[in-house]
């Protein structure tokens, strides 16, 4: 790894700052998910991760560096299965049914095509040819 490729120390204190609101955004929507109003499911962080997951991604390529921008959802990930699969007192967490689904997909989907570059990459098309 050469100079020009390492982090600087603003770039790693970015990056940990991110992981660490990654986490968090991850646990709230992973224990707020079974959240009922009576009898009626309630499912509000699938939209909070429907949001802030991607953004998380988009603001590590903006702010730390696009080769790290994976870094936020593979946290997510992580983050949403180790504690839904193997949480606390070894509960599971992560609920059994379609609020479980919606979340990975409104999360995660979104997230990864913000990683890939989304419906804007064309492929076969060199950059500065468009």
């Amino acid at each position: 790894m050469t100079v020009a490729e390492r982090l600087t120390l603003e770039q790693g204190l970015l990056l940990a700052l991110l992981v660490v609101d990654t986490v968090l955004f991850a646990l709230l929507e992973l224990f707020f998910l079974p959240l009922r109003i009576g009898v009626v499911p309630v499912p509000v962080t699938v939209l909070a991760g429907a949001v802030t997951t991607p953004w998380l991604v988009w603001t590590t390529a903006k702010l730390v560096r696009p080769g790290l921008s994976w870094v936020p959802l593979a946290v997510w990930v992580l983050v949403v299965f180790g504690v839904g699969m193997l949480g606390p007192g070894g509960d599971l967490v992560l609920i059994q049914d379609w609020r479980a689904l919606l979340l990975l997909g409104a999360s995660a989907l979104p997230a990864a095509m913000v990683l890939g570059g989304g419906p804007r990459r064309t492929v076969g098309r060199r950059p500065g040819h468009g």
